[in-house]
């Protein structure tokens, strides 16, 4: 006897829990076919309003913990990911139908590439802070810091490697992260959710919605709790929605509109800078 499938439905990913969307909406996810796979949460205006207060808290403990506290956390995520490295594999292909043997390839990529951004939490301030001379007794440092919320809208492919390539270094330097995840294959962020969820990432560090980016694109620009926004959509549309927002009140903005996410220039750490600010301090010599 045949028995019925039972679809999966996918929930959306608010501050370290799985909440369904406020507004009862669901869409379905669908392959490159048009095959009916599973169900995914539609986030609502609220949703978002939802996560970037869950990622406001997740600000105080993660900004406070040590950096090298925070690549071992990082580095953990990358384990979590590699032991369900064939359940994403399988998202992906199916998902997106491209040739299996380039979906394991964005899948150990993925995996790398939070491994790679891992290592730089306790080199970035070295890296990119100084020491500077100045005209008086004094000592002189500039040190790089987080800048707070984070809002990522990731492209439609690849949707996993290029989630992982934007998150990364957005929070490996204490920022907290609201993503806005693929629109056409949803999938795969929506597995990551569920391995964050079960490494030692701290809720509300990332949180991942799922839906429209159009409904949410406004609200996103014009949001005062948002201090950045990484946008990697490469929709020139939207693009100019959130510029117009955040030359409004003077969000960062950073737009990754081409990247190939499978080269190195996907590793870039002085992408690490678009979402950090630099404070300088003085001190007296000799107190």
């Amino acid at each position: 006897m045949n028995r019925l499938e039972i679809k999966k439905t996918y929930k959306l990913y608010i501050g370290g829990k799985f909440p369904r969307s406020e507004s009862g909406r669901y869409l379905p996810a669908r392959s490159a076919k048009g095959e009916h796979l599973d169900n995914y949460a539609h986030a609502s205006r609220k949703d978002f309003r939802d996560a970037v207060v869950a990622a406001r808290v997740g600000t105080t403990s993660w900004g406070k913990a040590t950096a090298y506290n925070r690549g071992q956390i990082l580095y953990r995520a990358a384990e979590m990911l590699q032991n369900r490295a064939s359940e994403l594999l399988a998202e992906i292909t199916r998902s997106t139908r491209v040739a299996p043997a380039k979906a394991r390839r964005e899948v150990a990529l993925a995996i790398d590439r939070l491994v790679y951004f891992a290592g730089w939490t306790d080199k970035y301030a070295q890296v990119f802070g100084s020491v500077n001379p100045v005209a008086s007794s004094h000592f002189n440092f500039t040190t790089p810091e987080a800048t707070g919320v984070v809002v990522v809208l990731t492209p439609d492919e690849p949707s996993l490697l290029a989630l992982v390539s934007l998150v990364s270094p957005v929070i490996l330097s204490g920022n907290t992260a609201v993503v806005v995840a693929s629109e056409k294959f949803p999938l795969p962020a929506a597995t990551f959710a569920e391995i964050l969820a079960t490494s030692d990432l701290p809720g509300g560090v990332v949180n991942i919605l799922t839906g429209k980016r159009a409904e949410l694109v406004s609200h996103i620009a014009t949001h005062m709790d948002v201090n950045a926004i990484v946008d990697g959509t490469g929709d020139t549309t939207l693009s100019a929605q959130l510029q117009a927002g955040v030359a409004a009140n003077l969000k960062r903005y950073a737009n990754y509109a081409g990247t190939d996410w499978f080269s190195p220039a996907a590793e870039d750490p002085y992408r690490i800078l678009d979402t950090i600010e630099f404070k300088t301090a003085w001190h007296p010599i000799g107190i």
